[in-house]
């Protein structure tokens, strides 16, 4: 039957279409909040860690090496996992996945809280083991995030998929903000001496296991929200065809022309940053006279940032000029601020600010020209590896098909990982040769990413506009 613009029936169909429509999109708001939510909740966990590690560490008398290997161990675990996870996930289903994973990174964070009562009975080899077997577990868990990427390209159109994905970058920038505040209050003293008057005594009690068990927590109510809130996404157009192994997974990504240079740009930036990440504290206690207090303080400003970057800038910034030329910027603005980072001190200097430029943050005036210089750049370096890192993100979601998704997003963050596992090795090597070169150097590995991106290849050789 075919209606007339008269016709209230045409009116009465419009409207049913426009609710559907309404229902449609709200069903996806939701989805994409809860997913998000329990992503939070991992990486608030993640967070809560931080400040323990390198101290739990030398607790054991052990030599520092062992808190790169027990760094290093949570991305190659990571790394391998990440694609496996993914196809999993196309396999079986987003909702099992990011279930079980949360889940086992709650074990994880309970064995690393216990290693020092594992020390006290089978000797200190029996508790470094303990740290790396859990920190490698942990790591094979936060693979999770290609399915959680994944379902957020489920669910979200691709026009604002740019969007969303922002906002996942955004619950790692607010976990990496308030996990190590969470996790400095679980080790104070206050907190520990209530916790040992009202736990029961075979419950350690201690300023490394509190975090870990806070940690434990925070993963297990993230495993019960997404078994009561989260629904596995309509995917229907998806074939279910496997995407094979990793190497399988690997070798298809670098044939497919799309796909390979967004492989190659998610190694090489985790290279440059991580490194970068690792060396700023020494860099900033060498040149600033920072103490680990002054240094939290600069890393919660980047945090802050980098939530409000990933969370509300992105997504529009992307919408009007399309994800390459997003990227390309954000990946000038990320090799720029790295080549300027270890010239702070003498930038800031010309600055007309008062103040001696070899007074800390905490210890001196705030506006002092060399930290009104770091500050500044630090923005830059939040913008940017936000901007690029959403960007890639959007590409290739962009470049994959719907069956793919899953392996797509673990491919990219297993290269990502990988590129951890690399990065702060190399640039603590290169720091002790010459303080600068860490930086300089992943400003230069961004040049090659910047300028593929720059000519399109991400897009198989064209160039997208905001309207493709």
């Amino acid at each position: 039957m075919t209606t007339s613009p008269d016709d209230p029936d045409a009116d009465d169909a419009a409207a049913a279409g426009s609710s559907t429509d309404g229902d449609r999109a709200g069903g996806s708001r939701r989805a994409v909040a809860v997913v998000i939510g329990v992503v939070f909740l991992d990486l608030l966990g993640f967070g809560v860690v931080i400040p323990i590690l390198p101290f739990y560490v030398r607790s054991f008398g052990v030599s520092d090496v062992f808190i790169g290997l027990t760094a290093a161990s949570y991305s190659l675990a990571q790394f391998l996992a990440a694609p496996t996870l993914g196809r999993i996930s196309d396999e079986r289903g987003r909702r099992p996945v990011i279930a079980f994973s949360v889940a086992m990174a709650g074990v994880a964070w309970l064995v690393f809280g216990f290693a020092t009562e594992i020390g006290a009975i089978a000797g200190t080899g029996a508790a470094v083991a303990t740290l790396l077997i859990s920190r490698t577990l942990a790591g094979a868990a936060g693979g999770n995030i290609s399915a959680a990427q994944a379902y957020i390209a489920d669910v979200t159109p691709r026009e604002r998929r740019a969007g969303a994905l922002g906002l996942v970058g955004a619950a790692f920038s607010l976990g990496f903000v308030f996990g190590p505040a969470l996790g400095g209050v679980a080790a104070s003293d206050p907190v520990v001496a209530a916790a040992d008057s009202l736990l029961p005594a075979f419950v350690p009690t201690t300023r490394f296991t509190l975090p870990s068990f806070t940690a434990a927590g925070l993963s297990f109510l993230a495993f019960g929200a997404a078994l009561a809130v989260l629904k596995e996404p309509d995917r229907s157009r998806a074939s279910g065809a496997r995407s094979g192994s990793l190497i399988d997974q690997f070798r298809t990504a670098l044939a497919d022309d799309a796909l390979r240079p967004l492989v190659a740009s998610y190694f090489v930036t985790s290279v440059a940053f991580a490194g970068i990440q690792v060396m700023f504290i020494p860099f900033a206690a060498d040149f600033y006279g920072y103490d680990a207090t002054a240094a939290a303080v600069f890393l919660t400003y980047i945090g802050v940032l980098g939530t409000i970057n990933q969370g509300a800038l992105v997504g529009p910034l992307e919408r009007r000029l399309g994800a390459v030329r997003l990227a390309v910027i954000g990946g000038t603005a990320l090799a720029t601020a790295l080549a300027l980072l270890p010239f702070t001190p003498e930038v800031g200097a010309l600055l007309p600010l008062p103040g001696d430029p070899g007074e800390g943050l905490l210890t001196g005036p705030i506006l002092t020209g060399p930290t009104v210089a770091l500050f500044g750049v630090g923005a830059l370096l939040s913008f940017g590896n936000g901007s690029l890192n959403v960007s890639l993100s959007t590409l290739v979601s962009d470049r994959a098909s719907d069956e793919t998704q899953g392996a797509a997003f673990g491919v990219t963050q297993g290269a990502g990982s990988l590129g951890r596992t690399v990065g702060p090795p190399v640039a603590a090597s290169a720091y002790v040769l010459a303080y600068w070169s860490p930086f300089v150097a992943g400003a230069v590995l961004l040049v090659p990413v910047v300028y593929v991106l720059g000519r399109g290849a991400a897009f198989g050789g064209r160039t997208a506009t905001a309207d493709d």
